[in-house]
């Protein structure tokens, strides 16, 4: 047994705490005087393994931290502790169980964000904070949520996110993104990471103004016009559509409180931020089955035989 700290094996037994799954051994450095354990539910965390699941259950649902801390009676610091760890884990887990997807058609799209402070009122050189965009790519048929990164909208993370999106796909597809410059102009991260492999199209939405009334008060623009363009390969028009993409855009803000807009859940910090998508991504891909089919995305595609639990989905990856 070595510490975690100072990787010394000068290590003694300091006590025990239970869990209602089983009983943790407690030990003490006796270099740096640091404690540790053994094992713990969810990588560490002395939190009960069934009341962790719930908080992030509720997570899922679109529920802020303070609220779970209220709700659970959790300190929010524990509660912050057990979004971290998991996020973490349902990152991995997509990483490993995401791959060889075979798909006819996917969807790209960004969601908007931001973390601690809106762009007016953040330095265009701060790199944590202002705004944030979460790239995500959809399995139009299983609803398979293929790969996501959050990061500041450009050519560099754009190139990332398809060059990402390529090492999880098995065969050909056609793809369909909005027209962001980063994509498509001239030797975009589409082309960057596909070369020719690939048949690809933009969509264009055309937005204008209506009569205004009271519907349309806080939402004034309306599409009036859609404008398709085959880029690479031969595309079919009819099924270029990030339409799908865009309603589960919808489910996120839902069902995470941090992309909720003009509340006060938004995320003070980007790694927060990162777990919270992540935890997401797992659960809608894992865990909840999807309206469309009656089976989670993850069944759909093939990827697992049975829809998961909470439990399952943290067990997963070790």
């Amino acid at each position: 047994m070595n510490c975690h700290c100072c990787q010394s094996n000068e290590v003694k037994k300091s006590g025990r705490f239970s869990n209602k799954n089983f009983i943790v051994q407690r030990y003490q450095c006796n270099r740096c005087g640091k404690t540790f354990s053994d094992k713990q539910p969810l990588d560490g965390l002395r939190t009960d393994f069934k009341q962790s699941c719930q908080v992030i259950h509720l997570l899922c649902e679109g529920v802020g931290i303070r609220a779970i801390s209220r709700l659970t009676r959790l300190d929010q610091k524990t509660v912050l502790r057990i979004l971290e760890t998991a996020g973490e884990k349902c990152a991995r887990l997509l990483d490993e169980k995401i791959r060889n997807v075979k798909s006819s058609f996917v969807q790209v799209d960004e969601i908007h964000g931001f973390v601690y402070s809106k762009p007016q009122n953040t330095g265009r050189t701060d790199e944590e904070h202002g705004e944030f965009f979460t790239y995500l790519s959809l399995d139009r048929d299983s609803k398979l949520i293929i790969n996501w990164r959050t990061a500041k909208r450009n050519g560099e993370n754009s190139s990332a996110f398809m060059l990402d999106l390529k090492n999880r796909m098995d065969g050909r597809f056609q793809l369909t993104t909005d027209a962001l410059n980063d994509y498509h102009r001239g030797n975009g991260a589409v082309r960057k990471a596909f070369g020719d492999e690939i048949d690809y199209a933009t969509e264009t939405k055309i937005y204008g103004k209506t009569q205004m009334n009271v519907s349309r008060y806080f939402n004034p623009l309306v599409v009036v016009g859609i404008k398709r363009q085959r880029k690479i390969g031969n595309a079919d028009l009819e099924q270029a559509t990030t339409c799908h993409l865009e309603r589960m855009n919808l489910s996120l803000r839902i069902f995470n409180r941090r992309f909720t807009r003009k509340t006060l859940g938004y995320s003070k910090k980007l790694e927060n931020l990162r777990h919270s998508v992540a935890i997401f991504v797992a659960h809608f891909n894992f865990v909840r089955k999807h309206s469309t089919h009656g089976q989670t995305p993850a069944q759909a595609a093939r990827l697992t035989d049975h829809q998961w639990t909470i439990e399952e989905m943290l067990a997963e990856t070790n």
